[in-house]
């Protein structure tokens, strides 16, 4: 990681602490030392943990979508790829690391005036709302998209979310089987 470039090396290193210990058990210094940045360098990029927060989310944001967009595009068109987000979640769950959803981790754990960190990861949320309506509109003929990539949205949110609280892949699997469900009632 000491190739990368400063600012690289400070949101990769947040990131992985951020999604490992959370937010408010991570500190500022902890960050610098894993990253083997001067405190004074990492002023040059960010004036506060939020700033550095901020970029965590972006970075979490950015990798996920990539990596579930690129397994998407592999897949046939139809009920194969519409599942690719819950198999994609399956797969997230039997990594070590895993931790469910790093914006529901940061949000539990920001005070609620905090809007600057709320609106980033509602604007987040929206973009992976959205990715799922426009696979929906590309892969099935429901008669209102609208609906039924909200009702996959909700079910990919609980398998993230349940999935940590019980740590247990059941809720990933119960969301797996009623999304296939209503994606074959809308092919």
């Amino acid at each position: 990681m000491k190739k990368l470039p400063v600012k690289d090396r400070l949101v990769a290193t947040a990131s992985k602490l951020f999604y490992e210990q959370g937010y408010n058990r991570t500190g500022i210094n902890e960050i610098l030392k894993e990253s083997g940045v001067a405190k004074a360098s990492m002023y040059q990029h960010f004036r506060s943990k939020d700033e550095i927060a901020i970029a965590h989310l972006k970075f979490m944001d950015v990798n996920f979508r990539s990596a579930l967009t690129q397994r998407a595009e592999n897949l046939p068109k139809g009920s194969e790829r519409m599942m690719a987000i819950f198999q994609f979640v399956h797969d997230f769950y039997q990594k070590p690391e895993y931790r469910g959803c790093w914006n529901l981790n940061m949000i539990s754990e920001i005070p609620k005036e905090d809007q600057v960190i709320l609106k980033e990861i509602q604007s987040q949320k929206r973009r992976i709302k959205r990715w799922i309506e426009e696979e929906v509109q590309g892969n099935l003929h429901a008669k209102d998209s609208t609906t039924v990539a909200n009702q996959l949205y909700l079910l990919f949110e609980a398998a993230m979310m349940e999935s940590q609280l019980f740590q247990d892949e059941w809720p990933i699997v119960t969301a797996k089987d009623l999304a296939l469900k209503l994606i074959q009632a809308n092919e």
